[in-house]
């Protein structure tokens, strides 16, 4: 939508109607961050009684209504669309409309959002490195990396901060609104989901240095893989290094994908692309939107957002199973056993062993919380959070706003609190929430 806003400028007006699925979505201060945090140029309605969606008969998310200069529809699509058809048939309607004197190309006088954010601008996603003192942080919003010791002093910033797809120095380099973060084993590379490039990238912590290792910088609709530098990928949200593989959560096709670092090779690893919540064989399994990934003990554990669930995935076993979640509309804050238990988009998870047994900490995304999961009796329990806000204190009367991104170094957790633009720290042994204050940025 933003290439044909950009080519059809002075032809396209877009106005956006936002029918919200999730009850967090329908509120305007989520809507207005999210405005922001996409970047998004034109108009935006809230429609979150679904008035306008039930006046243009509209069935899925998302549609295109076309709407000419008198106001009457005379198209209508439903669903994804590729972008090299839609421009040609937008180049025809235009057309037909210019033969009829319709098109008016005065400029309209509008004024986006601002884009919010200070030193960091809607980070998506944290890795901490308790063995370096090291805190990486996806600092979306600013299209780089930022690396700072667990205190928070900044070392070393990756990409120049404008939006592109560049290889190259640290200072030079380029991305899109990175997300998801990985460390190898030996700790000197971190890899990084470049979410809206559609790509693997690779850093080299010593020097600085940006290389692809997947992706081609546009998007993909293909479910295979092949060599990684010659496959579009879809919407990469979040990494995970197991079995020597790169697991990569990705979102645009429902699937998680795995990278095979000794061969450069990306394939299909689990679920049909089919948008749904199946258990099962790992290539017979669906997802919804995967946006979170930690592994822990052989288990890949799955923050499937679209249908508010945990999932885990035991590549030994050939099991994918849902640990919490029912289906694509059965969301809400509900703590218990699995049964009764709802979460609402959940964007992160962190996976551990305590006290010989594993542990989940949960992103509770549209929640504004965090929760933990016992895997074993799959029970959920709400830990921090709850309004909405930007408190530190203690655990029941901390606030966050859409937190997306969890890691643990020892006994304190990190979030990347994604709306507050900040990252918290909760020292899970006295329960208490902190900001972490970066310095040397």
């Amino acid at each position: 939508m933003r290439a044909l806003e950009h080519e059809f400028a002075e032809e396209l007006v877009v106005i956006g109607v936002h029918s919200a699925k999730f009850t967090a979505e329908g509120r305007s201060h989520n809507l207005r961050a999210a405005i922001q945090r996409l970047e998004i140029q034109h108009p935006v309605v809230n429609d979150h009684d679904h008035w306008v969606w039930d006046q243009y008969a509209v069935r899925a998310w998302p549609t295109l209504m076309f709407v000419d200069p008198r106001g009457r529809v005379f198209a209508k699509h439903e669903g994804e669309f590729e972008l090299d058809p839609m421009r040609a048939v937008l180049a025809d309607f235009i057309a037909e409309l210019d033969r009829q004197g319709m098109i008016d190309r005065r400029p309209l006088d509008l004024e986006p959002l601002p884009p919010g954010g200070d030193t960091l601008r809607f980070p998506g996603k944290v890795l901490a490195d308790a063995g370096n003192d090291r805190l990486f942080i996806a600092d979306s919003g600013h299209n780089r990396i930022v690396v700072a010791d667990l205190d928070g002093h900044v070392t070393m910033t990756i990409g120049d901060g404008e939006r592109g797809f560049a290889d190259g120095p640290a200072a030079r380099a380029r991305f899109n609104h990175p997300q998801g973060l990985a460390l190898d084993p030996a700790g000197g590379t971190l890899f990084v989901a470049d979410e809206r490039n559609h790509a693997i990238r690779a850093i080299d912590l010593t020097s600085g240095a940006v290389t692809t290792l997947a992706g081609t910088g546009e998007q993909g609709f293909e479910r295979r893989g092949g060599p990684g530098r010659e496959v579009s990928l879809s919407s990469p949200w979040d990494l995970a290094l197991l079995d020597a593989r790169l697991w990569i959560a990705m979102a645009g096709t429902h699937q998680i994908w795995t990278l095979d670092l000794s061969t450069g090779r990306v394939d299909v690893t689990a679920g049909t692309g089919a948008e749904s919540i199946h258990d099962g064989p790992l290539r017979e399994a669906t997802f919804a939107q995967p946006s979170g990934l930690s592994a822990e003990g052989g288990i890949l554990y799955v923050a499937d957002s679209e249908s508010s669930a945990i999932r885990s995935v035991d590549p030994a076993r050939d099991r994918v199973r849902r640990l919490v979640g029912r289906g694509l509309f059965d969301f809400g804050d509900v703590d218990g056993a699995a049964g009764q238990a709802r979460l609402q988009h959940p964007l992160g998870v962190e996976a551990t062993t305590e006290a010989g047994a594993p542990l989940v900490y949960i992103a509770d995304t549209y929640n504004d919380k965090i929760k933990r999961l016992d895997p074993d009796s799959r029970q959920v329990t709400s830990w921090a959070g709850g309004e909405t806000g930007h408190e530190d204190g203690d655990l029941a009367s901390a606030r966050f706003r859409e937190p997306s991104g969890l890691s643990l170094a020892g006994t304190r957790l990190y979030v990347a609190d994604t709306n507050n633009h900040v990252v918290r720290r909760i020292d899970v042994d006295t329960g208490t929430v902190s900001t972490v204050r970066l310095e040397g940025i």
